[in-house]
């Protein structure tokens, strides 16, 4: 590892960009220290202290969406929103190419239709930004703030647009940042700025954990097995990461054969790689999302209570609804960008077949088999990582249930891995392309020859 990282200062096109991208994100970072005009600081950190969730209704709801991609709202700071509008957007676009014709036609005409699309992506991520940066202002301004009063030093129209202007700017600059890192950087800069803000609320998860295993009360007898419980927990949390990779990294390879024939060479095998979990982290994202909705819904109907409960995080019927909104979510996205029927009908345009089946109509019967189970796997392991926070929490509910449970699955753990392993990728590929060798080496055989030479 020291020696591809003395690689990469060595190369001087690829020192100036991971520079790029350590400024860039160094910047990205400062904007969570800057607040908006107006607001009382002392206010804003009495209710952070005494509703640790960040309030409840709407505002919460943007809170979590925003968190995932690291902003927080919490902290009505420039960079409160983060980059979810922009996702947001990004995703509705993604989905609606799938949907309505003339934007699949318009997608595939090439750089020039998808600059028309990436146009109306910002054009819906400053309408998104308006939307929840009014949220947020009224939020802030209200009358008692989370219960502890104004949280502003003026609740006039002129500071709350410019409260509104100043987010809105913010998640615009930030979307700019990110496209300047893709160009610029190495790997993609959204991707990059979501993961730097998740990495960056880790301190503060341990200096949680640490508060609260200071302040429980023990007696000598009971240390050593609170010791037993957080090693136990830790190596829990390093076989997640590790299944994380496992799962992330794991791909299902179909050969395929080219009719075509090369001289002297024959026919030609290659394989399709299908990857277990396609859907990534979105299926999380949408489950967690639209389960807010019905308790946000509720909080506006008197004597709803009771119906608020059953579908409280934790609560069975919650639990219930989240892994089959999982499952949906993950064969839905998969069967937006893998048409068994099309990639058939292509690789029989091509000359190409799997070895054993039959051109066309049997082609699409074997992927579209092949895909649900690769799908189901990558359901229940979504699941499985979504799961494991709500477990803990109910298992331990005292220390290692709150802040160090965040830390062992769910969205955050499967977008840091995530994005790592493809900044690892990029890397290993601008080194391999120089003659380097990456972060890891090449097995080398009895006769000398690397893995990658057989």
């Amino acid at each position: 590892m020291f020696k591809a990282i003395a690689n990469i200062i060595a190369i001087p096109d690829l020192r100036r960009r991971v520079g790029f991208t350590l400024i860039a994100l160094a910047i990205y970072r400062i904007g969570f220290f800057i607040y908006l005009p107006g607001v009382r600081l002392d206010v804003l950190e009495d209710a952070l202290a005494n509703v640790p969730d960040g309030g409840g209704g709407l505002l919460s709801f943007l809170g979590m969406t925003s968190l995932l991609t690291g902003g927080n709202l919490r902290n009505a700071t420039i960079f409160s929103l983060g980059i979810m509008p922009y996702i947001s957007a990004s995703i509705i676009f993604s989905l609606m190419t799938k949907v309505f014709p003339k934007l699949e036609e318009l997608q595939k005409e090439g750089e020039s239709g998808r600059k028309v699309i990436a146009r109306w992506t910002r054009y819906s991520t400053v309408l998104f930004c308006l939307l929840q940066s009014i949220i947020v202002v009224q939020a802030i301004t209200s009358p008692n703030f989370l219960g502890n009063g104004v949280a502003v030093s003026d609740s006039g129209f002129a500071l709350g647009l410019l409260q509104v202007m100043v987010l809105t700017c913010g998640t615009l600059f930030l979307m700019w940042l990110g496209e300047k890192i893709t160009e610029n950087g190495i790997g993609n800069g959204i991707s990059l700025m979501i993961m730097a803000g998740i990495v960056a609320s880790i301190p503060t998860m341990f200096l949680s954990f640490s508060t609260e295993w200071a302040s429980m009360a023990m007696t000598p007898d009971e240390r050593p097995f609170f010791v037993v419980k957080i090693l136990i927990l830790l190596l829990l949390f390093f076989a997640i990461v590790a299944g994380v990779v496992f799962i992330t990294k794991g791909q299902r390879r179909i050969p395929i054969q080219n009719a075509r024939t090369v001289r002297g060479q024959g026919s030609q095998r290659h394989y399709m790689p299908i990857r277990v979990n396609s859907a990534g982290v979105l299926p999380i994202i949408f489950a967690q999302s639209l389960l807010m909705v019905p308790g946000v819904v509720l909080t506006f109907i008197p004597g709803a209570q009771g119906i608020g409960a059953l579908l409280a995080p934790g609560a069975f019927w919650y639990l219930a609804l989240y892994v089959g909104m999982i499952g949906f979510f993950t064969y839905f996205w998969t069967s937006l960008y893998y048409n068994p029927v099309e990639i058939a009908d292509n690789m029989k345009e091509h000359g190409s077949f799997i070895p054993g089946i039959r051109p066309g109509r049997r082609t699409a019967e074997y992927l579209q088999l092949v895909f649900a189970r690769i799908t189901l796997a990558g359901a229940v392991f979504l699941a499985v990582i979504a799961l494991i926070p709500q477990l803990i929490s109910k298992v331990q509910p005292g220390v290692g249930g709150g802040s160090l449970a965040q830390m062992m699955g769910g969205t955050a753990i499967l977008i840091v891995v995530g994005v790592a392993l493809d900044l690892v990728d990029k890397i290993e590929a601008q080194l391999l392309a120089r003659q380097y060798e990456g972060f890891v080496a090449p097995r080398r055989g009895r006769s000398g020859a690397t893995s990658r030479d057989r």
